[in-house]
């Protein structure tokens, strides 16, 4: 996910376009040869509910891992209720625990997303229903919770946004003016229309926009460096629309990708029942282009990446046999579509089996492959083995889509991966959630474990 934003994105290929036999500390750890074998797998969590969302590698090349705990025993030290918390925790390359921090108030806050930052800190987001704790500020039932902290993971700023209903941010990125962008979804019914806007410097709105309405749509923020609103924008019909993943593109405008259920106001294309949505914005928050990719069932966009040679590919899941789908193999397959600047397709690539398969997250590796993280039910086709109900399936395409390489990690449970990233030494670290305590899950400490693991 760190790469993520363009201009990280456009360093990394310039790194890599550097003499890499200098093996000096500042130059990481030394590269090896990937064998897709566990290296380290490891479970952490109490007697209740504990996920690991997203992962990163912070600047001084430990391992942070970012997402919600209900507990308060087990691993979990710094909390004493069983509402959700939003949960930090620092590992060596090891895996091996160095700290983990808490945050939160006394009613449920999730944490969805993490990206480190260029001051060696982190920001995370997620959503909120607190007023207290570390919650400065409650605007209804539900809100994005937005919060900075430094290198050990203390908190440096925080900010709530949203109105009445439902509002829940899903990603974070830091952008080129070293500013924010998160985004959602916004319960626009509940907030009556409002939540198109521009902010003036003292974090006032001075201008408001037309407002469209509807159950749920893209809501995207930008803030500042210090957590200020400049603007937010929303998109989308009189359903149920939801940004899952964006990015920022060359021209400093922004990427959003999901679902949309709608089939008027912003979706001017519809396909199905549900179709993987995205929206491309001007630096400004302008509406520039919208594009639906999909067929008459049901399809949803969890992430996506730019590519080197200046486009994008998106991953998540479809159900759909017809239209934009060639090649189904089952009950829902990984869906990943590579598209240009422009919205137009490519070309798309379904993978996995005849039972349930999808995609939560995809990571550009240091070839300039591509890693796809989520889960399979599925024993055929492209996987070989399933371990019970639910495996975390990771595996790699090249640059044209063809399949490199697949591994399904599980038990007899249900196991979830959710992001992954690779090491400046190639090692892959991959993180989710398990319910299992057979097969390659060895411990499970309670309803639901966060399940770490590293592939040397």
């Amino acid at each position: 996910m760190q790469f993520k934003h363009y201009i990280l994105f456009c360093a990394f290929f310039a790194l890599m376009a550097c003499n890499t036999d200098d093996d000096s500390p500042e130059n990481g750890d030394n590269i090896s040869e990937f064998q897709g074998e566990i290296d380290v797998l490891k479970s952490f969590g109490g007697s209740a509910q504990d996920d690991f969302l997203s992962v990163v590698e912070s600047q001084d090349l430990g391992i942070v891992a970012f997402g919600f705990t209900q507990s308060n025993d087990g691993d979990i030290t710094d909390k004493t209720t069983t509402d959700s918390d939003y949960w930090l925790v620092k590992f060596d390359r090891n895996l091996n625990l160095i700290w983990q921090k808490t945050f939160g108030g006394s009613s449920d806050d999730r944490g969805q997303s993490l990206i480190s930052t260029t001051d060696g800190g982190f920001a995370v987001t997620g959503f909120t229903r607190s007023n207290d704790g570390d919650i400065s500020t409650n605007y209804g039932f539900q809100d994005f919770w937005v919060v900075k902290l430094d290198a050990n993971g203390s908190i440096e700023w925080e900010t709530s946004i949203g109105f009445a209903g439902n509002d829940r941010g899903y990603d974070i990125i830091q952008t080129q003016d070293g500013g924010y962008f998160v985004t959602g979804f916004l319960d626009v019914t509940a907030s009556n229309g409002e939540g198109n806007d521009d902010f003036n410097s003292e974090g006032r709105p001075m201008q408001s926009f037309s407002a469209k309405h509807g159950v749920g749509e893209f809501w995207g923020i930008k803030l500042d460096a210090q957590g200020e609103m400049q603007w937010r924008r929303y998109f989308g019909g009189t359903n149920n629309d939801r940004s899952r993943a964006v990015i920022q593109t060359a021209d400093g405008g922004f990427l959003q990708t999901g679902h949309s259920e709608s089939d008027d106001f912003d979706i001017t294309n519809p396909k199905g029942s549900y179709d993987v949505w995205v929206v491309k914005t001007s630096a400004e928050g302008d509406l520039l282009w919208e594009k639906n990719f999909g067929g008459s069932s049901i399809e949803i966009a969890y992430d996506l990446v730019p590519t080197s040679d200046g486009n994008f590919i998106l991953v998540g899941d479809t159900r759909s046999s017809d239209q934009d789908i060639s090649n189904p193999k089952g009950n829902a397959d990984v869906w990943v579509i590579k598209f240009d600047g422009e919205g137009n397709m490519i070309w798309e690539k379904s993978f996995g089996g005849s039972d349930f398969d999808s995609a939560q997250s995809i990571e550009i590796l240091n070839n300039g492959e591509f890693l796809i993280t989520g889960n399979s039910k599925s024993i055929d086709n492209d996987l070989n083995q399933n371990y019970g109900q639910n495996d975390i399936w990771n595996f790699i395409i090249s640059t044209n889509g063809e399949l490199q390489w697949q591994l399904n990690i599980g038990g007899d449970g249900l196991d979830f991966g959710n992001d992954s990233v690779q090491l400046q030494d190639g090692s892959i670290i991959v993180v989710g959630s398990s319910e299992s305590d057979t097969g390659d899950i060895e411990m499970n400490k309670g309803d639901k474990d966060a399940v770490i693991f590293k592939l040397k």
